[in-house]
């Protein structure tokens, strides 16, 4: 029986892996969050735990003693990164240099989250060996992160990801999916930028990428996001369509009209070839990822 310890449990990311983990029956699973559990009940154990001081941290591993931990926590929203940068260098490189030494002195495998943030998007899509060149301070926090887990030395996959999109329990945040919807089922006029160009991942896709690094314990660094290129228009018009709601509320424009904090790389994009060969991982295509999300709005 393996022990896997997951951060970040009441996140998207975090709830898909306990929904795919607590399923498995040679797995025993347990979730750690800085606050209460949000998950609906399951076979898996919750203990609250702050990955950003290193006490929790080593009282709740020794406690649990896991063979692979993997680390979802992070701050995310780009803009509250660049404005609140202690906070962010905290969450994003302290807690994984922790979590990263811990890991190095018990021989415990480690699963990371890392982003196409780390890139300028001058030259995507982008492989493993592509020279970072972050824009953004958040971007700069996790290739720092990487760092630290290279540097310590621990056995690690670092999988990088973007624009992660799905739905789950008692959400902190919306994504872009949603909020289209949402808008557009309320006739409200929506302005969405056509010069920004991602690879939009599916959260179950993301958490099947972490499960195969976890199951072959593949160290290196491995790209895993949706595999259709897209703008967030093409997303918002497509998930119009599906839903099949009015896309003429859609105005296309250009990320110069918005004023945000921090720099988005121009095109991102992810080449997938070194995940397929190596962990065996396919994602879904973003139609089939608008009806995985349909399926489950309908069941809530």
């Amino acid at each position: 029986m393996r022990k896997i310890l997951i951060t970040g449990a009441n996140g998207l990311l975090g709830q898909k892996l306990l929904a795919q983990l607590s399923i498995a029956p040679d797995i025993d699973v347990v979730a750690t969050g800085r606050g209460t559990n949000r998950n609906p009940d399951g076979n898996y154990l919750y203990e609250k735990m702050d990955a950003t001081i290193e006490e929790n941290i080593k009282n709740t591993l020794s406690l649990h003693q896991p063979n692979v931990v993997i680390h979802t926590a992070a701050m995310t929203q780009v803009d509250q990164c660049e404005n609140e940068k202690e906070e962010c260098w905290k969450q994003n490189v302290t807690a994984v240099a922790l979590l990263a030494s811990y890991c190095k002195q018990h021989n415990i495998f480690l699963v990371h989250l890392s982003t196409d943030f780390i890139f300028d998007g001058e030259n995507g899509p982008y492989h493993e060996e592509d020279k970072p060149n972050p824009v953004s301070y958040y971007g700069e926090s996790k290739l720092a992160a990487e760092k630290a887990i290279t540097d310590s030395g621990a056995r690690a996959a670092i999988l990088r990801t973007m624009l992660v999109y799905g739905i789950a329990h008692d959400m902190s945040r919306s994504n872009i999916i949603l909020w289209v919807k949402n808008n557009l089922e309320n006739n409200k006029h929506i302005k969405v930028v056509n010069d920004q160009w991602r690879m939009p991942t599916l959260a179950e896709d993301l958490a099947k990428g972490c499960v195969l690094a976890a199951e072959k314990e593949a160290e290196g660094v491995f790209n895993i996001s949706g595999k259709d290129m897209l703008t967030p228009y093409n997303m918002a018009i497509a998930t119009a369509k599906f839903f099949s709601l009015d896309s003429s509320l859609i105005e296309e424009v250009d990320g110069s009209i918005f004023t945000q904090t921090a720099k988005r790389p121009p095109k991102t994009g992810f080449d997938l070839t070194k995940s397929r060969k190596v962990l065996g991982y396919e994602p879904v295509t973003f139609e089939e990822g608008l009806a995985t999300l349909a399926e489950q709005i309908q069941k809530q």
